[in-house]
Parts: structure tokens; C-alpha cells; sequence
């Protein structure tokens, strides 16, 4: 659909391109040559199987890394998180995998549990949400996923907690939403979105005063993604605060497009904020979040660490592209390894999507060094 001026892609980073594959090389032999002269003629009856000769030993063992040398910690979990009998809803898999296929997108997300924290018996404090609002061309798909802060007790509740308040305001305006992803509306998206995350960041520090925690220590990144199912809205919207990855993978090259420090809608984002109905630029609000803003006692002090700044991008997605929103434990690597962004742009620029099984594995190639939570969710474009 045609799109006003100033909607859609900001200038990209691009990134190292993806190895090609190795060609070097004598090509094979034909198979089904004829015997040499004075070879043992071929045989008249069906061999046994105690005729076979048996397969020659692997010559290398298929890596679950990729750098200089293997990683510290073992590839799979050692020990499992300490359990109360009385909050056993508190607890956390190790992993945790989902996707699906609407419109003109397949969706792949996963969140898995670092190798530090398999070892020492920690939860995962990585959180990773996928819900469907809706039905049909109506429908808006949600990733959202959070990363509580580290060395941390209850880390792990935090980042749940926002997934699941943003994933309540997101639904709640479902319809509004897709309304302004079909007509384009990007100031509209932009500062909705932005006090929705603001409202969700807020809450969740009213509720560690509540609970007499550290609202310093309570608190979490988010990261989202919001997808809908209409096949021909191709408006892909990303929001969110705190460290973490957005890349896209086109013509087998990714392009760093996380959002900057300057491409942020309105002033940073505060522990409730009370924005107007309408911006200064002149964006409506579009979200009727249904949270109270609690009082000011709660409010986030003026002194502080710096507020961290909400990030938005709209994106107009072409066929073939690969959207990647992660968090901090894979965008680390990607940057720091690019062996591992090449391996992943190989394995991912094939005519298909991975199985859920394919994208399990690719996710989970290490890097020595990385050993924190990952989670990452994936887009192919037909």
C-alpha cells in the first residue's frame, strides 16, 4: 500500500556479508564408470550383509560453536533452579520455543537459558511472550520479550511481569492498532506505543515499592514486535527499551537496524509517564491502556542513572527478508563473533523457513566468551 512521506525505513548499518560456500575442490567421480581392465568382475549374486564393509569413522564431530575455541561451560543444563514446594509457579524451563505462519510472514522464537546459568542452577531471566490478538485479516501478532536485571533475586518474575503487562495493553487495543498499521498511521504507532511502554516500565516499578524491593533492581529490558496477520500489510513495527538486537537479513548480507539514540519518540522514557493527548509533533494517542497511574509516591525519583530511551522503527518488509529482534545475550555475540553471523545468514537464506527444531539449533550456536540468556525471534517474508 502506498506509504505518506517519512514512513517506513530509516538509513541502515549494513553488516558483514555472509561466506559463501566452499567450491574449491576436484569435482566427484561419475558414478557408474566402467571397471578397468583386468578388475574383478562384478559380482552375480546379492552380497550379504556380513559382506558390507562398515562405514569409515567421522572425520569431525558437528560443532555446537563457532570462534576461536570451544566455550567454557557444557553445551546442555547441569542443574536445575532451587524449587519452593509452595511457588512452584514461580518456576522457569530451561527453554522455551514457539512459531507460527500468518499472513505473509512465518514467525520462529525461542528463548533459552545461558550457559553460566545452567551451571550455577539459576532461572532463566530472559522472558519471552507470543500471543495473537484477533482472528482472521484482523488478527495482530505480538512478540515481546524482557531481560530482568542481572545478579538479581526475582529477575526472572520481572521480565515476565512486563511481557505480560504489555501483552494485556497491546490486546486490549487490537483493533485500533491494526487500524494504524493498515493506514500507515507512523506518528500515531510511534507515540501510542510509547506510552504504552512507558505505563508497562512504570507498573512494574509501583509494584517493587509495593513489595518493598528496590525499584532500581526490579526492572527489566522490553523489546517488541508487532506483526499483522493481513497479507497485504507489510508494516512491521518495532518498540521497545534497553539493550538488544534488530537486524534484518537481505540478499544473504544482515543490516544493523536497531534504532539509534536520536530516533526516539518524544523524551526518554520515565517510570509513569502522563503524556498529553496529543504529542507536540502533533501524534494523537491511539492506546487506552486501562492502567491507573499510580500515585506520586511511586514516581521515579529526579536523581538517578540515566532514563533509558524508548526506540521505535516501522519497517516496510520485501519478500525474501529475515527480521531478527534479540536480546542483549545473542546481539552480543552477532556483533563480537562474525563467524556466527555469517553461520546464521547461511543457514537462514535458504527458499524456506527452518522447523522449529532447525531454529532451535541455529539459536543456540556459541560463542566463547557469551554465556548469558538468549532469546530471539525470527521473520521470513514470503
Amino acid at each position: 500500500m502506498p506509504l505518506p512521506p517519512g514512513f517506513g525505513d530509516t538509513p541502515v548499518t549494513p553488516m558483514a556479508p555472509a561466506a559463501g560456500p566452499d567450491t574449491s575442490g576436484s569435482p566427484a567421480p561419475p558414478v557408474g564408470a566402467p571397471l578397468d581392465a583386468g578388475s574383478a568382475p562384478a559380482p552375480t549374486s546379492t552380497p550379504r550383509i556380513s559382506d558390507v564393509p562398515p562405514d569409515p569413522p567421522a572425520t569431525e564431530t558437528p560443532r555446537d560453536y563457532v570462534g576461536s575455541g570451544p566455550p567454557t561451560y557444557d553445551s546442555e543444563p547441569t542443574a536445575l533452579p532451587a524449587a519452593d514446594p509452595d511457588g512452584l509457579d514461580d518456576l522457569v524451563a530451561d527453554t522455551v520455543l514457539d512459531g507460527a505462519r500468518y499472513g505473509s510472514c512465518t514467525l520462529r522464537a525461542v528463548s533459552v537459558r545461558g550457559d553460566s546459568a545452567r551451571y550455577r542452577g539459576d532461572p532463566r531471566r530472559d522472558a519471552l511472550l507470543t500471543a495473537r490478538f484477533g482472528a482472521g485479516e484482523q488478527a495482530l501478532i505480538l512478540v515481546a520479550m524482557a531481560t530482568g536485571a542481572r545478579g538479581t533475586p526475582g529477575a526472572h518474575r520481572a521480565a515476565a511481569e512486563v511481557c505480560e503487562w504489555i501483552g494485556r495493553a497491546v490486546g486490549r487495543s487490537q483493533a485500533r492498532l491494526v487500524e494504524d498499521l493498515r493506514a500507515a498511521r507512523r506518528g500515531d504507532l510511534k507515540s501510542g506505543l510509547h506510552r504504552l511502554t512507558d505505563r508497562s516500565l512504570g507498573r512494574l516499578r509501583a509494584d517493587a515499592v509495593e513489595q518493598g524491593l528496590d525499584p532500581d533492581e526490579h526492572t527489566a529490558t522490553l523489546r517488541c514486535l508487532l506483526l499483522p496477520a493481513d497479507p497485504r500489510c507489510r508494516t512491521r513495527v518495532f518498540f521497545g527499551v534497553g539493550a538488544g538486537g534488530l537486524l534484518r537479513l537481505r540478499d544473504g548480507a544482515w543490516q544493523d537496524i536497531e534504532p539509534r539514540a536520536g530516533d526516539v519518540a518524544g523524551e526518554p522514557v520515565v517510570g509513569f509517564g502522563s503524556a498529553p493527548s496529543e504529542t507536540p509533533e502533533g501524534d494523537r494517542l491511539t492506546m487506552d491502556l486501562g492502567i491507573t497511574t499510580p500515585p506520586s509516591p511511586y514516581e521515579e525519583p529526579a536523581a538517578g542513572p540515566p532514563r533509558r530511551p524508548f526506540r521505535f522503527r516501522a519497517s516496510v518488509a520485501r519478500p525474501g527478508d529475515v527480521l531478527l529482534m534479540c536480546t542483549a545475550g545473542l546481539a552480543e555475540p552477532l556483533a563480537g563473533e562474525p563467524e556466527l553471523g555469517e553461520l546464521l545468514a547461511r543457514r537462514w537464506s535458504g527458499p524456506t523457513p527452518p522447523g522449529l527444531a532447525a531454529f532451535l539449533a541455529d539459536s543456540r550456536v556459541r560463542v566463547k566468551g557469551y554465556a548469558d540468556d538468549r532469546t530471539a525471534a525470527a521473520v521470513w517474508e514470503a
